[in-house]
């Protein structure tokens, strides 16, 4: 066992704390999962992602050989691509997927043959250590964006101090929990912990906020939880309150096909939406296949960054070959069975760097817990009821760990080395930046830019730092740069 871990990837929890570790999983991947539905538009298939979700770490899981401690979620990497497969409703999402997938199953076949000693040079830790900074620092402004605010559909929801009081409150529970040394429940389950303490806060001000009749300190809001379980009418919904079930892309696919009309929740997001066709076909092919092959870049950055916190390098052991197909597959799987295309996330290996439990069993049972609860509405309902504040305050220590780990990284680089200092700074400064790559497909009368392909700021800051990486390094490696190298070395002995 590594030495940090309290729990190893082949340890096994007694039952009862392994069902409030895997539900600590849950929480962290909670507000990303359900972040993509909701922004693509069709926030009724919250249930579908979580579903899916469960579905896609199984699958990974499976080809990993229940060797690596990775949950799979919702990835915004494909949220412009989904932007693109949603106009041909949940045929061009699935398409989308099958597109991506494909990519990480074939990158796996090559690496079959030829190894991984080329990823090696392509990314080594002067491109890992950055990015997966970069990573970490990008999801600050939505971390500091949620604190501030509040559920409530009042006014004053954009920006409470109360909310901000629930935040800090959650935020500093986690901390305390964490880094306390007397018992060892409450640094395994900091986040549950932070999350009852904040919910129970913001609870409490919304109660005072009814009675005095104060907008600004209702919090929460319990609305979602109201409608679940009666109509308009005050009539009670019946089983649908207690069990509903996700409306999987495959069958809501299969029946845009046998119908030929797009479902009404696509037509909501999305008013132009038709039925695939032929132009459908290439158009989402072009949306997300450049999109899939930088998130592979992106994969890489968080298995290095896992391996780094477990102490076992998982490119090696159970191998990139087999992380790629779990990815890859698990992605196909999990849209299939939910909504999105999945990836590996850094909340979950944020989850395990702080609560120090790599136990593969724990990311097991999250997976088998979300395909049981995406069925049982009132939890659906109840999760989604979580303050944003609140989650808020847990991302603020879960991006916070995730920059932290690439900056570790940073110990075994030369800075002083005008060839590291550059990249790194190529990466970071983009990143930070927030420059992206937007690849024009389809243009309008007169030249104009009708649709483009458009690419993160943290996959355009990685591109951007392997080109810097690949120039600086062939400069060295030629007669240039050694005649540059033996001059300043002169120079150096002259001072």
């Amino acid at each position: 066992m590594a030495k940090n871990l309290i729990y190893d990837i082949h340890d096994k929890p007694k039952f009862g704390n392994m069902l409030l570790f895997a539900l600590q999983q849950l929480l962290a991947i909670l507000a990303a999962t359900i972040a993509v539905p909701t922004i693509i538009g069709v926030p009724t298939q919250i249930p579908a992602a979580i579903f899916g979700a469960g579905v896609g770490t199984l699958v990974y899981q499976l080809f990993t050989r229940f060797k690596s401690p990775v949950f799979l979620g919702s990835s915004f990497a494909f949220l412009g691509s989904l932007g693109v497969a949603l106009a041909y409703g949940y045929c061009g999402i699935l398409l989308g997927s099958i597109v991506a997938g494909l990519v990480y199953v074939v990158l796996a076949i090559i690496i079959h043959f030829v190894g991984t000693g080329w990823v090696a040079k392509l990314m080594p830790p002067v491109i890992i250590g950055p990015t997966v900074t970069l990573i970490g620092l990008s999801l600050a402004g939505a971390a500091m964006g949620d604190i501030v605010k509040a559920n409530s559909s009042v006014a004053y929801g954009s920006y409470n101090l109360i909310g901000l009081l629930c935040g800090l409150l959650t935020f500093a529970t986690v901390v305390i929990c964490s880094t306390q040394k007397r018992y060892t429940m409450p640094r395994l389950v900091p986040f549950i912990l932070g999350i009852v303490v904040g919910y129970i806060a913001a609870a409490i001000f919304t109660f005072i906020g009814a009675v005095a009749d104060i907008d600004y300190l209702r919090i929460l809001n319990w609305k979602p939880i109201v409608d679940n379980f009666v109509n308009a009418d005050g009539s009670f919904r019946g089983i649908e309150a207690i069990f509903s079930l996700p409306n999987f892309s495959l069958v809501a696919g299969i029946k845009e096909l046998v119908s030929g009309k797009i479902s009404a929740e696509v037509l909501a997001a999305n008013p132009g939406a038709q039925v695939l066709n032929g132009g459908g076909i290439a158009e989402v092919v072009i949306a997300f296949l450049p999109v899939a092959l930088v998130v592979f870049a992106e994969h890489i950055a968080d298995h290095k960054n896992l391996s780094y916190i477990i102490g076992k390098d998982l490119i090696e052991e159970p191998g990139l070959k087999r992380t790629l197909l779990g990815d890859g597959v698990g992605s196909i799987a999990g849209t299939m069975f939910g909504i999105c295309p999945n990836t590996t996330y850094g909340e979950s290996v944020g989850c395990v760097a702080i609560t120090r439990n790599a136990s593969v069993v724990t990311i097991t049972t999250t997976a088998i817990m979300c395909l049981i609860l995406s069925f049982i509405s009132p939890i659906m309902v109840l999760l989604q009821s979580i303050p944003s504040c609140v989650m808020g305050g847990v991302c603020l220590t879960l991006y916070g760990f995730i920059a932290v780990s690439g900056l570790k990284m940073f110990k075994d680089l030369d800075l002083g080395d005008n060839k590291n200092l550059f990249v790194v700074s190529a990466i970071l400064i983009s990143g930070i930046g927030g420059l992206t790559l937007q690849i024009p497909y389809a243009l309008v009368d007169g030249g104009g830019v009708a649709k483009a392909i458009t690419v993160t700021s943290i996959a355009t800051a990685l591109i951007f730092g392997i080109v810097t990486n690949a120039i600086l390094t062939k400069i060295e490696k030629s007669k240039f740069g050694k005649e540059n190298a033996s001059e300043q070395n002169t120079e150096e002995k002259g001072e």
